[in-house]
């Protein structure tokens, strides 16, 4: 996404497709940069981290998998999800009102991010992923979803395949990865701004809308 005129920004969003507050995130800051609108020319780069990055193949029970990462029963598990499709709704993005089926694996997914941006894609595809991962309840780690995603996207299908196929770009997204991670990124979303300033978590419109601003105040004085 990038706005005419204004203040130039560059903004990296450091999150997963398998976090749902990162779809949420991800809303809010895009309605905080049309509430802003010409007053900053906002660059978005997406910048991957796996939240389970050894996960494997054939995924795990979403319901089970969190409740034994986080420590939760079934009664705050539902709350959980209740909080965040109601996020979402209020952000306009849609939650499965059942949920997720399983966590699987996205480091594919991000390899084809970085592609994507490459080919002036990205933020497309980024967000075709997460409606199909969390709206629509597709497994974003099978190739053949994968394919067809890129492709409703714009983005050259044989290039997708050939990409899928190989261990093509695997290096550029493990550097990018550990790099944010020494630069102390542990949860997401962390959307830093002009590589400096650092917002946590799926913030309200507001906190982004009061964040950006003073940013650009401050490359302005």
């Amino acid at each position: 996404m990038s706005t005419e005129g204004g203040v130039p920004m560059r903004i990296d969003f450091v999150s997963d497709i398998a976090c749902p507050w990162c779809a949420v995130g991800l809303a809010s800051l895009e309605q905080a940069l049309e509430r802003i609108g010409g007053d900053i020319r906002a660059e978005i780069h997406f910048q991957p981290f796996e939240l389970n990055p050894h996960m494997a193949p054939e995924g795990e029970d979403t319901a089970e998998h969190i409740k034994n990462k986080y420590g939760l029963d079934d009664a705050q598990l539902a709350e959980n999800q209740a909080r965040i499709r109601e996020r979402g709704a209020e952000l306009g993005f849609t939650f499965h009102p059942e949920g997720r089926r399983r966590i699987v694996n996205t480091f594919d997914a991000h390899r084809l991010l970085h592609w994507a941006g490459i080919e002036g894609r990205q933020s497309e595809l980024k967000h075709a992923l997460l409606r199909a991962y969390f709206t629509d309840r597709q497994d974003v780690s099978d190739h053949d979803t994968l394919l067809r995603i890129a492709s409703e996207v714009g983005l050259p299908g044989d290039q997708a395949r050939d990409i899928l196929a190989s261990d093509r770009y695997a290096a550029e997204v493990r550097a990018a990865e550990e790099l944010f991670q020494r630069s102390g990124i542990n949860a997401v979303p962390s959307v830093i701004l002009n590589r400096r300033h650092l917002v946590s978590g799926g913030q309200p419109v507001e906190v982004f809308e009061r964040a950006l601003r003073e940013v650009a105040a401050g490359e302005i004085e």
